[in-house]
């Protein structure tokens, strides 16, 4: 950390989407410099171009090398001297090639501890892939040059959301649920919301894989065979974890408020009801990684990128939760520091495991 100010490093994703617009304008707002430094990884040209097509006065400085962040600035790394050909919407080999020279220069620098969080804009995942980067996405990549086990983790006022498998095929989840994975998952969620939000005792519900958790095997075993088997083990053990419960009804009837959060059994069946529910302020925080990232829920945006209409909310929340989080890290440490000394941390938002709601009518 630059000066004891919070430094917050960008990486600007796809240069043809909507993500410098997002950036500008989220800091094109002044108040934003009393909470953060903002550190651009890109070029001056890019945001040039784009503050011109956004009609913005955001002033920044341009800079070549991190160690000159100047305080109160908007920085820009210039990554390339170059102009870079830009074609909104359109998805193209050097769209690809300047988000990972970005990225890859931001997580050096957060791994370095050059900046002390990195807010990620979106990213085309196929033209991105090069010798370099051969992974599914930003988690994947983040998790290779940091360490520490990743965990996809949508978050918002109103809904927590993780996934139990990620970025593969929905072919495959059946064979990756196994008992081992639900209950590391568990556990880093656990983790998590006690290290990233201050959640002392948090509740989590599970999701079941098949329609209606399998009808007592009348559609599939996996959630009486597997699933629930480890819930009952670790409620036992003192974890307040429920479930297996059938997505449709859990998120139909809002029983996912009674929770701290909800870890669903795959990509899908997470992401869907959690940018339904909370998509202009929803963000994806990668948990379980040593330092921290966040990012928009939306992607590179090309159907609308270069009109000037991008909403740049769940960006600016991004950027929001990437200094909460921070925070609340240094917060735990210290108060993990020494045990000895009486301290609180706030209790989850439903503190009872007797007040777990009735889930018996909720099947669809």
């Amino acid at each position: 950390m630059i000066n004891n100010k919070i430094t917050i490093g960008v990486s600007v994703g796809d240069i043809n989407g909507i993500g410098a617009e997002v950036i500008i304008k989220t800091f094109d707002n002044p108040t934003m410099l009393e909470l953060c430094t903002p550190v651009i990884f890109g070029s001056s040209k890019l945001i040039s171009y784009y503050k011109k097509l956004c009609g913005s006065d955001m002033p920044f400085v341009g800079i070549d090398d991190v160690s000159q962040v100047i305080q109160g600035k908007v920085n820009i790394v210039n990554l390339w001297q170059e102009a870079p050909v830009i074609t909104p919407g359109r998805d193209t080999e050097e769209g690809g090639r300047l988000a990972y020279s970005s990225l890859k220069a931001a997580t050096e620098a957060l791994k370095a501890g050059d900046i002390d969080a990195l807010v990620t804009a979106p990213i085309n995942k196929k033209n991105i892939q090069c010798q370099d980067f051969h992974f599914q996405g930003h988690t994947e990549y983040l998790a290779s040059v940091l360490g520490g086990e990743p965990l996809m983790f949508l978050i918002s006022d109103a809904l927590k959301i993780a996934v139990a498998t990620g970025h593969i095929s929905i072919s495959s989840v059946g064979d990756a649920i196994t008992e081992s994975l639900i209950e590391k998952r568990i556990l880093q969620m656990e983790d998590s919301l006690r290290r990233d939000f201050c959640i002392e005792k948090p509740r989590i519900a599970v999701m079941g894989l098949d329609p209606h958790t399998g009808d007592g095997g009348v559609i599939g075993t996996k959630d009486d065979e597997v699933i629930a088997p480890v819930i009952r083990r670790m409620f036992d053990e003192g974890h307040y974890v429920f479930g297996p419960y059938s997505s449709d009804g859990f998120f139909g009837s809002g029983a996912y408020t009674h929770f701290d959060a909800t870890l669903a059994m795959y990509h899908d069946q997470g992401l869907i009801p959690f940018k339904t529910i909370a998509f202009e302020d929803g963000v994806n925080f990668t948990a379980g990684l040593s330092r921290v990232r966040t990012s928009p829920d939306h992607g590179t945006g090309y159907d609308i990128a270069g009109k000037n209409i991008a909403d740049a909310s769940s960006f600016r929340r991004a950027v929001y939760d990437a200094i909460d989080i921070f925070m609340a890290r240094k917060e735990y440490e210290q108060l993990t520091e020494n045990v000895l000394r009486p301290q609180k941390i706030r209790a989850g938002s439903v503190a009872a495991a007797e007040d777990e709601p009735d889930m018996r009518d909720m099947e669809g």
